[in-house]
């Protein structure tokens, strides 16, 4: 591949490798350090060498390579503040009593949930001692008392929780995602128990959120609408925390959520903007390098505002790049370009490269700069306004093959019309942003008139109401797709050999697209033959039962829910998507199940179980039966005891201590997750 020539993206590779590595294999700090050391002396050996004999030598670049896949392992233990001493997690470790007097600083403010407010919070000192690290906090709600700001700095005592992982199969594993944050432990606590402590420290995040507060009790007097103010806010402010369910539904269907991420376009439209006000700088005695250093600068201010995300600090540093390379009268290569900004970002954020965001970003730009120019060839139309759309639309659809694999993988679901709400949205997008940005400047200056903040708002205001109705053409929208990581790698192979098909056909290039369909077959084949068979699975839900028996390629599901609970319980669907099972049928629950050689015997709130000549391997206590259990246990000698989440808890922690006592299995769905009896 003509990529690979380019060594910088060489580097960029071996960086994700050691990366990858670095996070799936614990090898200590001291270690890799050591590791890295060595190769970077034998480097140089190599260089000095070559350098003296004149001789380009083979080692030189192997070493390099192997140089920096150790970076990427070491910059990976480096970010993760667990290997250092401070790290709270230490701290936490070394003290048996639960209850600890722990003061902290707020971070970030997060959507809140149905029950608490929830923040993400630095670790400053436990017990007096001074410690780093992040962790979730959650806050009780209270109407009655002011959400925390950024950069205030409390005081409570309270117990680290751990993070649980999900309790059911294919679930989104929430605590993976805080752990790649660095985010290990949780706290929950009352506005009681917090005292506030007075400080005059600000960190980089608090002027920023210091800004976006400003800029938002400014426009607060223009009354734009509770929808209109969180698009605005996402569109320029890169914070999304305040868009409703409902109108995030509609961008997520629509195929528009990425328009609501700042990105790309965004920091190219501001870009533009800037280079046109500094233009006159450049008539000035190095006025170039002026220019390039305020662009910077305000570049990454903005970004700084916008939350520091992985799409928008992907777009600051490629344009950063770009702006530096104009300055410095250097072509720019833009796979080049997007492997330098790739492999600065990873140096120092190397668990971005996990970030669904930053996947997408990157899949989505190489895809458009290698796919578009063929599409767009494809048809070239003399008229300017059918130019523009068809071009719009060529970019559309090349980052659409960019994302598609990926965007499947994570989120099941394909908006088939994602192509009309960018060809409308998008050609107007850049008037919504240089329009916003003027709102907000005249906004801050006390000086917006109100006819021009009520245009703007109606024009957002628009543009929901269009994606909404997008949205709600479900019959265009592919819910529900199974799609494994090994669909992913086969997918991209595929696309990847097809593109350099189109570009230079000749009979390699043919057979690697041959090759390709054939390891999407292998991929479609393995996939069928690895479908869970003859399970039942006890899954958890709280203050419900619920059984799912997988046999003959369906799911047969037993529940006691009620019809609300029926309609928004998503624990069948996420099982019957990871695992490519397309028919789901209802049943009753029985009292007691035959699963060829194992018997499972229910005993719900009857608390009936005296059944002669049967003996159960199993038994699912359920809806918190008022019975015996040593006399249960004595009676039918189960192997297995289970115990779900429609029970009271402390009828549970009552049957675990009997269990213990009895050294019996005992397992508990709430704490342990689903129960699953392979048979």
């Amino acid at each position: 591949m003509q990529l690979l020539n380019f060594t910088v993206i060489k580097l960029t590779i071996c960086l994700i490798i050691g990366i990858i590595i670095g996070y799936l294999v614990n090898i200590p700090l001291n270690t890799s350090l050591y590791i890295t050391s060595l190769l970077l002396a034998i480097l140089f050996i190599f260089y000095f060498i070559a350098k003296k004999q004149f001789v380009k030598t083979i080692w030189f670049g192997v070493f390099a390579f192997i140089l920096m896949v150790s970076i990427g392992i070491l910059t990976t233990n480096i970010h993760n503040q667990r290997n250092f001493k401070k790290h709270y997690t230490n701290q936490v470790s070394l003290e048996e009593d639960s209850l600890k007097t722990i003061t902290f600083r707020v971070r970030e403010v997060l959507k809140s949930g149905n029950y608490y407010d929830k923040y993400v919070i630095d670790i400053l000192n436990i017990n007096s001692s001074t410690t780093k690290g992040k962790s979730l906090l959650n806050i009780e709600k209270d109407t009655l008392k002011p959400a925390l700001k950024v950069d205030q700095i409390l005081v409570t005592r309270a117990e680290f929780k751990d993070l649980i992982h999900p309790l059911n199969p294919h679930q989104f594993d929430y605590k993976n995602y805080l752990e790649k944050k660095y985010i290990y432990h949780q706290l929950f606590i009352t506005n009681e128990s917090l005292l506030k402590v007075n400080s005059n420290t600000h960190t980089l995040f608090g002027v920023a959120n210091n800004i976006r507060e400003f800029i938002n009790n400014k426009l607060k007097p223009y009354h734009f609408k509770p929808n209109e103010l969180a698009i605005i806010n996402a569109l320029l402010l890169g914070q999304r925390q305040d868009i409703s369910e409902e109108v995030y539904s509609s961008y997520t269907n629509a195929g528009a959520i990425h328009i609501l991420a700042v990105s790309g376009l965004h920091v190219g439209i501001i870009l533009i903007i800037l280079s046109f006000i500094f233009k006159p700088l450049e008539r000035f005695k190095h006025g170039k390098l002026i220019k390039t250093i305020l662009l910077v600068s305000i570049l990454w201010s903005f970004a700084l505002i916008a939350g520091l995300s992985a799409s928008v600090t992907r777009a600051v540093t490629m344009f950063s790049i770009v702006a530096i390379a104009l300055n410095l009268k250097r072509p720019t290569n833009i796979y080049n370009t997007l492997a330098i900004s790739m492999f600065v970002i990873l140096l120092f954020k190397p668990l971005f490269l996990f970030d669904v965001g930053f996947q997408l970003s990157y899949l989505a730009v190489y895809a458009i700069v290698a796919i578009d120019p063929i599409l767009y060839n494809l048809w070239r139309p003399k008229n300017w306004f059918l130019d523009k759309y068809w071009h719009t639309f060529t970019i559309t659809v090349s980052a659409q093959f960019g994302i598609i694999p990926v965007s499947l993988f994570y989120f099941h679901q394909f908006p088939s019309l994602f192509f009309v709400s960018n060809l409308v949205i998008i050609p107007f997008l850049g008037i919504i942003l240089g329009l916003g940005i003027l709102v907000i400047l005249l906004a801050t200056l006390n000086i917006l008139p109100y006819f021009l903040a009520n245009f703007y708002g109606s024009i957002i205001g628009v543009m929901n109401d269009f994606v909404s109705w997008i949205s709600q053409q479900e019959s265009f929208l592919f819910k529900d797709i199974s799609f494994s990581l090994l669909y992913v790698l086969a997918s991209y192979f595929l696309i990847i050999s097809f593109i350099r098909l189109i570009i230079k056909k000749n009979y390699s290039t043919l057979r690697l697209f041959l090759v390709s369909i054939l390891i999407l077959q292998i991929a479609f084949i393995y996939t069928q033959n690895k479908k869970p068979e003859n399970e039942l699975i006890v899954y958890h839900k709280s203050r419900y039962s619920l059984l799912g028996n997988t046999l003959n390629n369906k799911i047969i599901i037993a529940h006691d829910f009620d019809s609300v609970t029926k309609l928004t319980n998503n624990i069948i669907k996420d099982y019957s998507v990871g695992n490519h099972i397309k028919t789901i049928e209802e049943d009753t629950l029985q009292n007691f199940y035959l699963l060829n050689n194992k018997k499972l015997l229910i005993v719900d709130s009857l608390g009936i179980y005296n059944i002669k000549s049967f003996k159960p391997d199993y038994v699912l206590l359920r809806q918190s039966p008022k019975i015996n259990l040593n006399r249960l246990i004595d009676s039918i000698k189960p192997k297995q005891i289970i115990a779900d989440g429609s029970n009271y808890k402390s009828y549970v922690e009552r049957w675990e201590t009997i269990c213990r006592k009895r050294k019996l299995p005992f397992h508990q769905t709430s704490k342990k997750g689903a129960y699953i009896i392979k048979y």
